[in-house]
């Protein structure tokens, strides 16, 4: 029997995941609910982690009864509705308010399909709680003095640990869930399918790190570790002056060069896939073009360009979105769509 999502958690979902709903929607029913709820609940935990307005103690001390609610090791009710009230987004109060209906929706599932969804919910958690022990001394960003020492990771140990924590755990879910349910049979080398699943998620945060620093750095925390930074003579509080080009930017393509290399894998991980399931391909790939062409245009950007955050525009997304659906039948026409081995080499989209 195949499950729905609740309307109301569905219309929470809609309203809070905006261009990933689309990617949920085009998954097979037989696991849309479960990837849907494992969702709400991990957006719930990062709307707690990024309350700036309110002390670093309180938002751990919320991410840590969110968390036994969640793994079924307390009852106690949750009260978020400080929390609810601090969100500047009526998406996400409304999201912390729900959190109890989407805490029963979990208890709907199979015992198994609970496991995978604690599990992935228990390590993006810990994350969460990782960041805000590394960057809970400073300030909100609306009174941080100014000059305030901008915070970076140490070792790049810590930013691969990161990416797996927070997205390259959640490509580990999404294969094992997507196994069970729709293609349990099929003959697949399986500890490299789940290790592309992986880098396949790793890949896709790199590219929010890279397309993000401005807006983090202005927060005061840098991903970029400070191993790579001394090596190439910079700081973070130097990172974006155009002054610092000509040693910035060839580090700065060296993670680029990186976030293709792991979406190649999230390619590579879209073709392992049995063929005929197409809902699950276009869910994937998705997120790969949008993710390489995101990296064109951080990779062709100036100094001055990448001090605004660069975007995909919502007219290259359809346009995406409809050569895919197009393809996504005819083998030869889909295959066209990526030249792996040319990305992972600094390539385009065809």
């Amino acid at each position: 029997m195949e499950m729905q999502t609740p309307k109301p958690l569905n219309d929470l979902l809609r309203a809070t995941s905006r261009s990933f709903y689309l990617t949920l929607r085009v998954l097979p029913a037989a696991v849309r609910p479960q990837i849907s709820l494992a969702y709400l609940l991990a957006r719930a935990t990062d709307t707690i982690a990024d309350t700036e307005i309110l002390p670093v103690e309180q938002r751990l001390d919320a991410l840590q009864k969110f968390r036994e609610r969640i793994l079924g090791q307390s009852s106690a009710p949750l009260h978020f509705s400080e929390l609810a009230q601090s969100q500047g987004s009526a998406a996400e109060k409304s999201l912390l308010e729900q959190v109890e209906a989407s805490l029963s929706a979990l208890q709907s599932f199979s015992a198994d399909d609970q496991k995978l969804i604690r599990d992935v919910l228990a390590t993006i958690t810990r994350g969460q709680e990782i960041d805000l022990w590394r960057f809970g001394s400073l300030s909100p960003k609306e009174s941080r003095p100014a000059g305030q020492q901008i915070i970076a990771l140490d070792k790049s140990a810590e930013l691969d640990d990161y990416t797996y924590l927070v997205a390259g755990c959640v490509g580990e879910f999404w294969t094992k869930i997507c196994r069970a349910h729709l293609f349990p049979h099929a003959k697949l080398d399986e500890e490299q399918f789940i290790n592309d699943g992986i880098r396949f998620g790793k890949g896709l945060q790199l590219v929010n790190i890279l397309r993000d620093l401005p807006a983090d750095l202005k927060a005061g925390r840098c991903y970029l570790p400070a191993e790579r930074l001394e090596q190439a003579n910079l700081f973070p509080e130097i990172l974006l002056s155009p002054a610092a080009g000509s040693k910035f930017l060839p580090l700065f393509h060296e993670y680029l060069d990186k976030a293709e290399s792991h979406l190649a894998a999230g390619w590579r991980y879209t073709n392992t896939l049995p063929f005929g399931q197409f809902r699950v391909r276009l869910a994937c790939a998705w997120p790969v073009f949008i993710g390489v062409r995101t990296i064109e245009k951080l990779r062709a950007a100036d100094m001055m360009e990448l001090r605004q955050r660069v975007k995909v525009s919502r007219r290259e997304v359809r346009g995406i979105i409809f050569r895919s659906l197009l393809a996504c039948s005819l083998p030869f026409a889909w295959r066209k769509l990526y030249d792996a081995k040319a990305v992972a080499s600094g390539g385009k989209l065809a």
